[in-house]
Order: structure tokens, then sequence, then C-alpha cells
């Protein structure tokens, strides 16, 4: 592979934004590709963004993604796919959570939750945009496995098929990573994200 692939993954804190950039990156890494991984925590502690870029191939020389350069974006909701839509390059493809959490000017009435950005999204694969939208309900998949706070590991899961490396790897690296007790909940979460579409 001489390609660099850039993924962007960006939710708010508490989601597991953070985890799903180290099994990214565990996987990578034991397929031997060179690996640049960079986190933003923001206001996490607060409901903030977290945002973390994740770039591997023969030779990287910077972690970071510019605006219209990332092949993937994993959105842990829908507000987070939007603000990070920018980021995609085109025929970039779209992985998020249909779940809604609302920010804090929401919930006071300040601001409103944007109407229909998945159906707007859906506009820019149907105009050939982006080149693909795949959006679940990450939070009810992963709650009907035995961890709701799971759900991005299902999303990893979804764009872990759109990518060259086997699922057994995924399994593996959960293994190495996650504690024991979470262990079946977060493998069976993965396996519903990747076998979904």
């Amino acid at each position: 592979m001489t390609k660099t692939t850039s993924i962007l993954m960006g939710g708010v804190g508490g989601q597991g934004i953070v985890l799903a950039s180290r099994l990214l990156a565990h996987v990578i890494q034991a397929h031997g590709y060179d690996l640049k991984i960079s986190e933003i925590h923001g206001m996490a502690q607060r409901g903030g963004s977290v945002l973390t870029y994740v770039r591997f191939g023969s030779e990287v020389h910077s972690p970071l993604i510019e605006a219209g350069q990332a092949d993937y974006v994993l959105a842990g909701e829908k507000l987070e796919a939007w603000r990070w839509l920018p980021y995609l390059r085109r025929g970039g493809t779209m992985v998020c959570s249909t779940q809604e959490i609302k920010p804090l000017p929401v919930i006071t009435g300040a601001e409103r939750y944007p109407e229909k950005i998945l159906a707007k999204m859906q506009a820019l694969v149907d105009d050939g945009l982006l080149g693909g939208l795949y959006a679940i309900p990450a939070l009810e998949m992963a709650a009907s496995c035995g961890e709701p706070k799971a759900a991005t590991v299902a999303l990893v899961g979804v764009l872990a098929a759109r990518l060259e490396f086997p699922g057994e790897s995924y399994l593996q690296a959960l293994a190495d990573i996650v504690p024991a007790r979470f262990l079946e909940a977060n493998k069976k979460a993965f396996l519903a994200g990747y076998n979904y579409f």
C-alpha cells in the first residue's frame, strides 16, 4: 500500500471515540503499516467534542487531516457527523450513529438541533459527492449486545467491513485492549456492526 488512508473519528465525551481509535490503531500496527494518530479532547468531560485523527499507509508524515482530505469519518452521533462532514474528501465515506445527543445550547433553547441530517447526507451520496453513508442505531445495537457503551465499537465494525483488514484482527485487538468483563459484549457489538450492511 502506498496511499495514505485518513480516518477522522468524532463524538461526544464518554462515547468511546478514544477506544475506537485505539482499537483501529492496534489493528493497523499489527499489519505493519506506518501509523500516525492524534487526539483532541476539547471540553469532552462536559459533553463536548472528542476528535481523533488516524492515518496509515507505507509512510505517513503527519497525523493531521485537513478539510476535504478524510477518506472516512466515523461519528458517534448525527450532529457530530454533520460537524465533521466537511473533512470528507469527494467520494469519502461517512459511518455514523443515528443517535442524537443534544448539546447544551439546544437543551437551553438557545439553538435548535439541525433537522434531517441523515437525509441531507444521503442527498450528497445521491449526487455523487459522498461515496457512502452508513448510519446505524449503534446505541440500540450495543444495548442488545449487553453493553450500551460499546456503541462506538459497533460503528468500528461498520468501518472495518470497508477497510482491508480481516474481522478477526479486530476481535483479537478487542481481546488485547478491552477488560475481560466487557469483552464478550464488545465482540458482539463489533460483529453486529461488521455484518449490518
